[in-house]
């Protein structure tokens, strides 16, 4: 039954849901910091990009269209993600480090190659708030590409109750995107340079989050 009521109402909330985020973004006041560290287009390379996973939301009018390829989660709920990505003008790699695990690591390699531009919730989809294991700087290792850290903010927003107190900022509110520097991790790291990297990420992801809520008078809450 489960299974049935969502064949009938996900794609009724996936239109619903790519047509809200569209009239919301298109009034906020955006405003991007270093925003000369990233280039949208990349000739010589990918790059990964981690950002919280509670940010999808205000990252995804800024970036649209730009082709770039989001990691999601391939339960039930991600369907909806994946819906309003992929209208939005993204594209979806399937997979968590439970679920599709392999066949996802290969899809992402294969657009690395490419010159894209792949990003990931490091903390998603089931959290800790704000967490990371060395996976991600891990990739960045064994692929020898490089992790750009993004942060955001809202000076008006709502904040659900949910574990990623994911952010959806309101009717012509501030936004904010800091853009940090790329970080890669050296293909000789061992198990150390993997943890030193992973707390960088987890530190500069914070930081950018505070920049950002600094730039328009907002509370960070990273």
């Amino acid at each position: 039954m489960r299974n049935r009521r969502r064949a009938i109402f996900q794609p009724m909330m996936s239109s619903l849901g790519t047509w809200f985020t569209r009239l919301l973004a298109a009034t906020w006041r955006i405003q991007r910091l270093n925003h000369e560290r990233f280039p949208p287009e990349l000739p010589e390379g990918g790059r990964l990009v981690a950002m919280w996973h509670g940010r999808l939301l205000v990252g995804l009018h800024p970036h649209r269209n730009l082709g770039f390829e989001v990691l999601v989660s391939p339960s039930g709920d991600g369907e909806l993600v994946h819906s309003v990505l992929r209208a939005s003008g993204y594209g979806t790699l399937r997979g968590s480090s439970s679920k599709n695990a392999p066949r996802a690591l290969r899809e992402m390699l294969r657009e690395l190659r490419q010159a894209k531009t792949v990003v990931i919730t490091p903390d998603g989809p089931r959290g800790p708030f704000h967490s990371m294991n060395p996976g991600l700087a891990w990739l960045s290792r064994n692929t020898g590409y490089p992790i750009v850290p993004l942060g955001y903010a809202a000076r008006w927003a709502i904040r659900l109750k949910s574990w990623d107190r994911f952010t959806i900022p309101l009717p012509f509110s501030r936004v904010a995107i800091a853009y940090g520097e790329p970080i890669q991790v050296a293909r000789s790291g061992g198990d150390g340079e993997l943890n030193r990297c992973t707390q960088q990420i987890h530190n500069d992801l914070n930081a950018l989050e505070r920049s950002a809520a600094q730039a328009i008078s907002a509370q960070p809450d990273a």
